[in-house]
């Protein structure tokens, strides 16, 4: 179903609640009162344009950083980016950050007692090509420590910010790892109603983006609305 803007309304049950009890901080950030509805206007749809001009040297590769090699598993991430038809989109820019090998962000407020790595930042970012594929080389990050509740732990992740054409079409997300065992212990992954759409969070393992003695490969597609979209961050 299409609103006068020509967009979709994201499926029921996809994306979480804005306030989910597990998620301890949602409690005192979600909004208590009904959303007021703003309809997009023309320049919010249609710019302003973010693509390549955006990357940066390191953007694809974040193994390598301030002169050295970061320390972990090096993982090669591909994927797709695709329209609630199918379609692919092209020339949409990625926003990628993520905690190092050890489960810490290069950010001065995380004060986890895990090392730091002078050798990995932890952001970058990629624009699809013209079949709406990306693709990224990094460190598969650890696992932290948050708070939330007793010995809560988040699993392994990396986070997404995809930019469309214009202001009104963004998503940002969270790709999750396959067999991860933290995953059912985690209100912000089990916090997406529909127990499809969670699947749609997991990255799996793909020998064909493997590179032999060099970098394990992973395949994560994204699916920016409709009844297969990839649920939103909260």
């Amino acid at each position: 179903m299409s609103d006068i803007n020509g967009y979709r309304h994201p499926a029921e049950g996809i994306n979480p609640p804005r306030i989910f009890p597990g998620y301890e901080s949602t409690i005192k950030r979600g909004p208590k009162q009904p959303l007021v509805k703003v309809e997009p206007t023309l320049s919010e749809i249609t710019g302003p344009s973010l693509g390549k001009e955006h990357l940066r040297p390191g953007d694809l590769d974040m193994t390598h950083y301030n002169g050295g090699e970061a320390v972990g598993q090096r993982i090669i991430v591909t994927g797709h980016i695709l329209d609630e038809d199918g379609r692919p989109v092209r020339d949409a820019l990625l926003e990628i950050w993520q905690a190092n090998s050890c489960g810490r962000y290069h950010n001065d407020g995380d004060q986890h007692d895990a090392p730091l790595d002078p050798h990995f930042y932890g952001k970058g970012a990629v624009v699809t090509d013209a079949n709406g594929e990306y693709r990224f080389v990094t460190i598969k990050p650890g696992a932290y420590p948050w708070r939330n509740h007793y010995n809560a732990w988040r699993p392994n992740h990396i986070h997404y910010s995809i930019f469309g054409a214009g202001l009104a079409t963004r998503l940002i997300t969270q790709m999750y790892f396959s067999g991860d065992p933290l995953l059912p212990l985690d209100p912000i992954f089990n916090s997406v109603p529909d127990t499809q759409a969670r699947q749609r969070l997991l990255a799996d393992l793909d020998m064909s983006v493997t590179v032999p003695e060099s970098a394990l490969g992973y395949r994560f597609d994204i699916v920016l609305r409709g009844r297969n979209a990839t649920p939103t961050g909260i």
